[in-house]
């Protein structure tokens, strides 16, 4: 369970839009196993909670250039090879929400697996170039020419961004000790309780 240092803000302290969010969330935490720490934390800066639920999510993930399947696959693929509990849980409803089979889903670590199709085997190459635990990444010509055979170069620019933002989001959870984390997670577990009051 992840346990913070920020301050946490009750649901009655935030605006309309946040509490919804929030709820949802719970919601979710409840049936499936989800976690609100996110919304509770952020709720320090609404503003920033704003600019990616909305701007983030609702202009560029849920909008844009590129189809929402594509980037939905890709979004699991680096939240599987981050291990974060907290996001697989949701990606992957998300990702069949949007018409990713399961077996897909079980394959998503596998851009060679036959049940990909051109397209979605390109975007799960570019998922394990930027994922964290490839700092050697690259978006080499062979990478390009299988993306730019299914899609432009604005929409594998745009999902580059997708794939930086959701990256640097998933550093940023798991060094702030908002998420759960999977065993596998390379940023290493969370602090124990005893460090932290030690270094109080």
């Amino acid at each position: 369970m992840p346990n913070p240092l920020l301050r946490r803000v009750g649901p009655e302290a935030m605006a309309d839009w946040l509490r919804t969010a929030y709820r949802e969330s719970r919601a979710l935490q409840e049936s499936k196993g989800g976690d609100a720490t996110f919304y509770e934390i952020g709720a320090n800066a609404p503003e920033l909670l704003e600019w990616y639920i909305r701007g983030f999510y609702g202009s560029v993930f849920y909008g844009g250039r590129v189809d929402v399947r594509m980037k939905e696959l890709l979004r699991y693929r680096l939240s599987m090879t981050h291990g974060c509990a907290y996001c697989n849980k949701g990606n992957i409803e998300a990702a069949r929400r949007a018409g990713l089979g399961d077996d897909k889903l079980a394959a998503v670590m596998d851009a060679d697996s036959d049940v990909f199709t051109g397209p979605e085997r390109a975007v799960l190459r570019l998922a394990a170039e930027m994922a964290l635990t490839n700092m050697d990444g690259r978006l080499t010509p062979a990478l390009y020419e299988s993306l730019s055979a299914h899609f432009d170069d604005g929409e594998i620019f745009e999902l580059g961004m997708v794939a930086a933002v959701l990256t640097g989001m998933a550093k940023f959870l798991f060094v702030y000790d908002l998420v759960e984390r999977e065993a596998h997670c390379p940023v290493g577990p969370p602090p124990a309780m005893e460090e932290r009051a030690a270094a109080e």
